[in-house]
């Protein structure tokens, strides 16, 4: 008897996690290049826009490379291009989201809700659980790894 993804679930490993996160990242680039602006802007902006007050650039660089595990100079690049796009803006020595970054932001979270929606409706929220704590498991383990192999 031959059996499919549909009728045999996978075993999580890494590999599935991998195609799961570019299958994902895929769709929410996709819906990026037509606002025209990156992964990592957006990243980087978002932590901008939902901060509860404004950030310095280290503060943002630090968050960012939490995340993305990204250079730092890479990340501070990437202030500078939101800076000259005006997306974000210096107040002294904390940057500020502009009306256009919070707009920007809010427009590309109105145009992947209803896709995020399709992607993870009616999936079990027992399985969601599961595969939550299953996520935060590998995510601390890994950071532990990558702590130790850059000490």
């Amino acid at each position: 008897m031959t059996t499919t993804a549909s009728t045999t679930a996978p075993v999580a490993d890494a590999r599935t996690l991998g195609l799961a996160h570019y299958a994902a990242r895929g769709v929410l680039e996709h819906v990026l290049a037509r606002h025209g602006i990156a992964f990592q802007q957006q990243v980087v902006l978002r932590a901008a826009v939902t901060a509860d007050a404004p950030q310095t650039p280290d503060d943002l660089i630090t968050q960012v490379q939490g995340s993305l595990k990204a250079d730092p100079a890479d990340i501070r690049a990437t202030l500078d291009e939101l800076l000259a796009r005006q997306l974000l803006t210096a107040d002294g020595a904390h940057l500020r989201h502009t009306d256009a970054g919070r707009e920007l932001i809010a427009a590309v979270g109105a145009e992947t809700a209803p896709i995020t929606a399709r992607i993870w409706g009616g999936i079990p929220a027992a399985d969601l659980a599961a595969a939550g704590r299953v996520l935060a498991l590998v995510t601390e383990r890994a950071n532990a790894e990558l702590a130790a192999l850059t000490a």
